[in-house]
């Protein structure tokens, strides 16, 4: 069972950097968890139909577009069924890069994507979290894991695994055994689903701690898989809230494919898409 951060324990307050959305951007979309792999080609081929219809004008995808991500490298292993895969998903972005700005942020899965995949993909990286100014409003982004303190031994884990040296040990194990040790990551993860563990979610104190820090009014994030709309301070103007992402599964019934698009002069809404046809 996880342990529990202490009520008084909060992440670390950061002024993030900013992206400011130039005038002619209108429509914005956030996605997240999609979890990304060969053997669910449903979502799979969701994914690839939006990308390639997306009418937005950037597009921000906030963490764990795939499911694992062991280094760069995998994209030059031509013998290699993950190597093929992530071929695939980078024709999928250069297209997608091709007409619209395309913003990528690591998630809890995917931290290892580097700068080359993402150059040769024409995406940009973002720090976590990211400020965004758009509409005359200003929103925070976050992959969200580094918010939910209450389960102690995945934020441990956190801060070893984003750490320079630990990565660049790992990118230096032959791909063969930086497989095995995700395969063994993510059966851990599996087996903790299925045992019906509780997972943390987003620190209300923590969340607020950085919307203020940054003077931001609403924060969007995924990871936690619990899509929904959260008010977290009306006291005082500009009320402060939380947007969480839904993560995908196009075999799910019903199946979650969505997004959360903001248009100038409206407020933000969640797209629902069908599988792809």
């Amino acid at each position: 069972m996880p342990r529990h951060a202490p009520e008084n324990q909060h992440a670390e307050t950061v002024t993030a950097s900013t992206v400011t959305a130039p005038a002619h951007w209108r429509t914005l979309d956030f996605i997240s968890d999609l979890h990304l792999q060969a053997s669910e080609p449903a979502t799979v081929a969701a994914w690839q139909h939006y990308m390639a219809s997306t009418p937005a004008d950037a597009l921000f995808i906030l963490g764990d577009l795939f499911e694992v991500w062991v280094g760069d490298g995998i994209i030059l292993a031509s013998d290699d069924p993950d190597g093929a895969f992530a071929r695939q998903c980078q024709q999928v972005l250069q297209a997608a890069c091709a007409r619209m700005p395309v913003y990528f942020m690591h998630g809890n899965r995917d931290f290892l994507l580097g700068e080359d995949f993402a150059r040769v993909c024409g995406m940009t990286l973002l720090p976590d979290p990211t400020q965004l100014d758009f509409d005359g409003r200003r929103y925070l982004l976050s992959h969200g894991d580094a918010l939910c303190l209450g389960d102690v031994d995945y934020q441990q884990f956190r801060l070893q695994v984003r750490q320079a040296a630990w990565q660049a040990n790992f990118l230096a194990k032959p791909l063969a055994e930086r497989q095995e040790i995700a395969r063994g990551l993510r059966s851990q993860s599996e087996s903790r689903k299925a045992s019906g563990a509780h997972y943390a979610d987003v620190d209300t104190a923590a969340a607020l701690s950085w919307l203020r820090a940054n003077h931001a009014s609403t924060l969007i994030h995924g990871h936690t898989h619990r899509p929904r709309d959260h008010v977290l301070d009306t006291t005082t103007p500009p009320v402060l809230c939380r947007l969480v992402l839904s993560d995908w599964d196009a075999a799910a019934q019903p199946p979650r494919l969505e997004v959360l698009r903001l248009a100038a002069g409206h407020p933000p809404r969640r797209v629902v898409l069908a599988p792809a046809p």
